[in-house]
């Protein structure tokens, strides 16, 4: 499964995940919970708060940052849940895409009220 039909099914659950749990409103854990379970459903590799360390010029730093989800070794997922999308929430998706050197990220904001308009493709390089 390639980036972009890993996308597709990422999107896919998502908006089951939110259609049935009724909307926006609740903890971005609950959503991103949620979501590895549907995606696993269907197949999919998914990985939780993955560790992404950081090299900075030839120290490696203490504190790594956290994925919300990779997703068959491909796609990172940032999950949200937010009144407000900020376009930061992108540039730190790209930031994360650039420090593992991957192509294709989804920001997903479940506090949106049709989650398909709080879905944001993010890519490196592309």
């Amino acid at each position: 499964m390639g980036e972009n039909e890993t996308s597709r099914s990422i999107v896919s659950a998502a908006i089951e995940v939110h259609r049935t749990l009724g909307g926006p409103c609740l903890l971005e854990s609950v959503y991103e919970e949620a979501l590895v379970w549907e995606l696993r459903q269907v197949g999919c590799r998914v990985e939780r708060q993955v560790q992404t360390p950081i090299l900075y010029k030839s120290v490696m730093l203490s504190t790594p940052l956290r994925i919300d989800l990779l997703v068959n070794s491909l796609v990172i997922v940032e999950c949200k849940a937010v009144s407000i999308y900020l376009e930061l929430f992108e540039i730190q998706t790209l930031t994360y895409l650039r420090l593992r050197n991957l192509r294709l990220g989804l920001v997903i904001n479940f506090g949106d009220r049709l989650v398909k308009n709080g879905i944001h493709r993010v890519v490196n390089g592309l």
